[in-house]
This record gives C-alpha cells, sequence and structure tokens, in this order.
C-alpha cells in the first residue's frame, strides 16, 4: 500500500465473534498491516473504519478502526501465571500497605519464601511495593507481622479481564468506546 508513512497510530480493535474483545489489558489491537492482511483473508468483519485510507496500485480502502473475528476464539479458562497477570490480579496494590504503585514500582513477594521452600506459584504470590518487600524479607507473615489484604488465588482469565477493564490504556478512539464497554454496569 502506498502512503503508509505515519500509519502507526491507527491500531484496530479485535473483538471476538461474540463481539467482546479478546482481551482488555492489554488490549486486544493489531497494526494497521495485520488488519488488511485479515480482511483480505475474509477472517474477520469490519465493524467500524477511520477517516484515513489506504491505497495499492488497484485496491483503495478505508483503515478499520473494529474488526470482529468470524470464528469464536474462547478464552483459556486460566491465565498464564505471569509477573504481570499478578499485578493485574492484585490491581497493581500492594497487598501490606495498600497502596497502589506503576508496575516498576512494584515486585513478586512470596509469602513462604523461596529461600525457606516458598514455591512460585499463585497461591504462594502477591504483588508488593519495593518498600514493603523489603521490609518483609525472608520471613513467614507470621514472623515479620505482614499479613497480604488478600488470600492469593489462582484467578480465572474473566477475572483478569474484569480487573483490567478497570485500567483503560491511555488512548481510546471514539469507534472503541462501545464496544469496551458495553458489558458495565451503567450509573443510574
Amino acid at each position: 500500500m502506498s502512503g503508509t508513512a505515519g500509519l502507526d497510530g491507527w491500531p484496530a480493535l479485535v473483538l471476538n465473534a461474540d463481539f467482546r474483545p479478546l482481551s482488555y489489558f492489554p488490549l486486544s489491537l493489531w497494526s494497521w498491516q495485520e488488519t488488511v492482511k485479515a480482511v483480505f483473508l475474509d477472517r474477520v468483519n469490519i465493524v467500524d473504519h477511520y477517516d484515513v485510507r489506504v491505497r495499492s496500485p488497484s485496491v483503495e480502502m478505508r483503515l478499520p478502526s473494529v474488526v470482529s473475528l468470524k470464528e469464536y476464539v474462547p478464552a483459556a479458562r486460566y491465565p498464564a501465571f505471569t509477573r504481570f497477570n499478578v499485578f493485574l490480579r492484585d490491581r497493581f496494590c500492594c497487598q501490606y500497605c495498600g497502596d497502589h504503585y506503576p508496575t516498576h514500582e512494584l515486585s513478586f513477594d512470596h509469602l513462604v519464601p523461596k529461600s525457606r521452600g516458598g514455591r512460585t506459584i499463585w497461591t504462594n504470590v502477591v504483588t508488593a511495593c519495593t518498600g514493603c518487600n523489603l521490609r518483609k524479607g525472608s520471613r513467614l507473615p507470621q514472623e515479620s507481622g505482614m499479613f497480604p489484604r488478600h488470600r492469593p488465588l489462582q484467578p480465572t482469565t474473566h477475572q483478569l479481564q474484569r480487573n483490567g477493564r478497570g485500567f483503560p490504556p491511555g488512548y481510546l478512539h471514539e469507534s472503541w468506546r462501545d464496544y469496551l464497554y458495553w458489558d458495565s454496569e451503567l450509573d443510574p
């Protein structure tokens, strides 16, 4: 396609066949190139467009801003155990002091420290700020007097997506809004 310089700012929101986003956090977005390819391979339906056009020698089209998959992709029941997913489960909140922090100021804390046989699993790891993590050190909660605000459990994908809706990205195109919050509770 010609004239593609500067089009990186035009991603498409990707919805599953049921018109729910594949993921809320991180938001399911495709680059304009991936989206155009999916359109031509007939894998998606175009739901909405940007007011931006791309051209090739034989085709001109408006860039899609929202697409839906033609085939439903079931979500995994349980998400991968990752640092980000632990932070998302705990809503980016230190489980000891209760304060919210950006990800670069958060860490894992093992309730039963690794040095004492603790494992890095959902039920033994909580989100902690750097200060609280250092203060607890390699002690058990009973020894440090520091107990997590919530018992750590393995979340479902649905629970993480629900938590992710509380942390919308900084940029939301107008055409995405109806599809990101349509299942949210409305204010009276």
